[in-house]
């Protein structure tokens, strides 16, 4: 599908599926980079900015004409920005806030190689049905949604069960926006 290597720089087992099933080959090097963002940024432009730092971070996995791919996630509710919940008591506060509720996910990705940057985002609706106690303890006991922006993933049972529309793709709400993916990528 492309000429050029492609790098994943992301330890997400979600962005690596849907690359995957999108037929592409590529590599994953792992970079550690602390997901914090200025005060004064707008929280439409959170995501994209995480996924510029990701991708800066991995440069040096670039050795001729390698492509880097870096992502980031925000699901916001009410201009609130909502990341990885950090323990049982976070993920319960968190899905409580999103219960009966629509929310924003935020993909920010940013393309890098020797000579050029491309970032890019993608927007989606999320629409959460009434979310009880025990249907939150439930999932967080059975699912350990901790490596999650808004504490839930789509694909598992919150997502099949809990969510009665999106609007915006499937894959972006995963977690990496594959239509603009794609096409970023054929014109890089």
């Amino acid at each position: 599908m492309m000429n050029r290597k492609l790098i994943l720089a992301s330890k997400s087992p979600r962005r690596s599926f849907l690359l995957q099933q999108a037929g592409f080959e590529f590599d994953v090097q792992v970079m550690d980079v602390e997901e914090t963002y200025p005060d004064d940024l707008s929280v439409e432009e959170v995501a994209p900015y995480l996924a510029r730092k990701k991708a800066r971070a991995a440069r040096h996995f670039i050795t001729t004409d390698e492509i880097i791919l870096a992502s980031d996630s925000v699901v916001i509710v009410e201009n609130e920005i909502f990341g990885k919940p950090t323990d049982d008591k976070d993920a319960v506060r968190i899905l409580q806030a999103l219960s009966g509720r629509m929310h924003l996910v935020i993909t920010g990705v940013c393309l890098l190689s020797n000579e050029k940057e491309e970032v890019f985002s993608d927007v989606a609706k999320v629409y959460f049905e009434e979310l009880t106690a025990e249907d939150i303890d439930y999932y967080i006991e059975h699912y350990k949604p901790y490596d999650k922006a808004g504490a839930y993933a789509i694909q598992e049972w919150i997502g099949l069960c809990k969510i009665s529309k999106i609007e915006g793709t499937y894959s972006n709400i995963m977690g990496l926006p594959m239509h603009l993916v794609y096409q970023k990528l054929k014109s890089f």
